[in-house]
Order: C-alpha cells, then structure tokens, then sequence
C-alpha cells in the first residue's frame, strides 16, 4: 500500500468528510502531514504519491525526505497541474488548473527532480484527449529525455468516462521504437471496475500498475445523499462484519485481491483512517466473496458524473 497526499496537503478536497470541524490552518495541515508520514512509514509504507497541485503536498514530501533520507523510500509525483486556490477555504472556482504544455512541463520537472534519487515514478497528471498530450511532440520527446537521463518511470494518471481509451492510446506510444509509458496510476474500485480488463493486461505485460480513489471518495461508506448505493452499502456492511475491519479495508481488499497492482493509494488523512486502511493487508477476500463484488455494476458514465458533482470540502 502507498500513501496519497491530496488531501493532506491542501485544506478542501473532494472528499465526503464525517461533519467533524478540522483545523484548515497551512501550520495544522504542515504539522499534520510530517506527522501522517513519520507514521505511514512506520507502519510499513514506502511508496508515497504527490503533485504540485496537491497544495503544499509536494513541498511537505520533499521536506520530509530531506530530514529523514530513508534510503528505501520510494516517491511518485506528476505535472501537468498547478493549484490556485491559495489556500483560500471556499475558493469560488477550479481550485486545480491543467496544462499539459511543454512550458508547464518544465517549470514544474525543475522542482520535482529535486525529489531525485528516490523518486521513481514521474506521471502525466490526469491525461486526457482534451488536453492534446498524448500526441504533444514536443512534450513526449522531453518525457522521454527525462526518462533516458534519470531512469525514472514515465507515467499516466487517468480519471474520467475514457479512462479506458487514454490508457489504450498512452499503452502503444512510443518515441523512438521504445514504449514512453511505465507505469499507469488509475482509478479502479468496486463502484468503477471498468479499467478491470486493460489493467490486468498492462499488468501481465510488465507495466506498474498504481490505484487511486479505491474508496470512490469516500462513497463506498453509506450515505443517505446516495440512495441507489443501498444495497451495495448492504453488502459491504456484512462484509465488514464477518472480516471484523472496516468498510474501508474491504474496498482496498477488493482491489488487491481482484486485481493485484503494484500499489494501492491510501488517502488518509487522519492516522485513525490510515490504520484502519491497513488493515485490509491483514485478510484475504474469498474466491466467493470477490465474485460476488465483482457484480457489482455502475456505468462509468454515471459514476464520474456524480463525481463530478461532489464539491470540495
């Protein structure tokens, strides 16, 4: 399991948070953020994933590996993003702005390489057909002048309706005769199994594969504002009890028993939710059991609308 730092590095998220006021200060969430790695690592997490738009996320990560220099530390972070919001609680607007320039690229690879040596994985940030990268030149040429200059994994993050489509399209670029792309970090969980078929194949031919948002946001907990999600909360309710962990640890379960990714993300952002995502490394899912969340069926169509409705909090 890796640790996710988009909801500790900046003060609002797409997240559906449990009502409890939290401190939203820059120093609650610096302190906060030293103090979930000292445990993420601890715990026995190394692969921690970051971005620039991740707040302070970056900064916070860099911070602590220079102050600790584990040398078995494994770090991910992207480009392609840059935060507006200033830290400012209720930003009206995209707290987040995408550019998959070739200048973005570059301002953004001159603060990220300083994460080198142990930083592993570089990623395009939330690729898209919209966005022009995955047939940008310029900008694949420089991806892999990178690669050939560090030996870093270039990478791709996906979310969307045509994650399936973007990882086909990335999966088959190559600058010259040699495949760009290494790793592919993407959204796949028990309400959004769509990317199953093309994971398990990019995983048999040797690529990383890294999952993010195994708990949906949050909306594998039951929720009254998702009504048609009810006999599903009901599964995973009996779930949790004959495993004895939480609903959490059997979302993540469902992903490294279904699937097998080199990583699944953690994004907690409490010590209190981080422990009890670990405990899904404690069980094993029956074959039975898998099957039967494997039924479980939201059209990516209407899962990534809804998504999109969640606001930031």
């Amino acid at each position: 399991m890796g640790l996710g730092l988009a909801a500790l590095g900046r003060p609002e998220y797409i997240n559906i948070r449990d009502g409890k006021t939290i401190n939203k200060s820059l120093e609650a969430f610096k302190t906060n953020t030293y103090s979930m790695l000292d445990k993420a690592y601890t715990l026995g997490i190394r692969y921690f994933d970051t971005a620039p738009s991740y707040g302070k996320g970056e900064a916070f990560l860099q911070k602590w590996h220079d102050a600790n220099s584990f040398p078995d530390v494994v770090l991910g972070t992207k480009w392609g993003y840059t935060y507006v919001a200033n830290w400012e609680l209720g930003f009206n607007g995209k707290h987040e702005v995408k550019e998959h320039s070739l200048e973005k690229l570059l301002q953004q690879w001159q603060v990220s390489k300083a994460l080198l040596p142990n930083l592993k994985y570089y990623q395009v940030h939330s690729a898209t057909f919209e966005s022009g990268i995955l047939e940008n030149t310029k900008v694949l040429n420089q991806l892999f002048k990178i690669k050939e200059e560090t030996g870093l994994q270039i990478g791709v993050t996906t979310s969307g309706v045509n994650q399936n489509k973007v990882l086909e399209t990335a999966l088959n670029i190559e600058v010259g005769g040699k495949s760009l792309f290494d790793s592919f970090q993407v959204t796949y969980n028990v309400l959004e199994q769509a990317t199953f078929l093309i994971l398990k194949k990019m995983i048999a031919a040797g690529k990383t594969v890294i999952i993010k948002e195994a708990l949906a946001n949050g909306r594998v907990f039951q929720n009254e504002d998702f009504p048609h999600y009810q006999s599903y909360y009901k599964l995973l309710n009996q779930l949790s009890k004959k495993y004895k962990v939480g609903v959490d640890a059997i979302a993540i379960r469902f992903v490294i028993d279904s699937l097998a990714p080199k990583y699944v993300l953690s994004g907690a952002s409490s010590f209190k939710q981080l422990k009890e995502n670990m405990k899904a490394l404690t069980f094993k899912l029956s074959d039975t059991d898998l099957e039967v969340l494997k039924q479980i069926n939201i059209t990516p169509k209407d899962y990534w609308e809804e998504r999109s409705s969640l606001i930031w909090n």
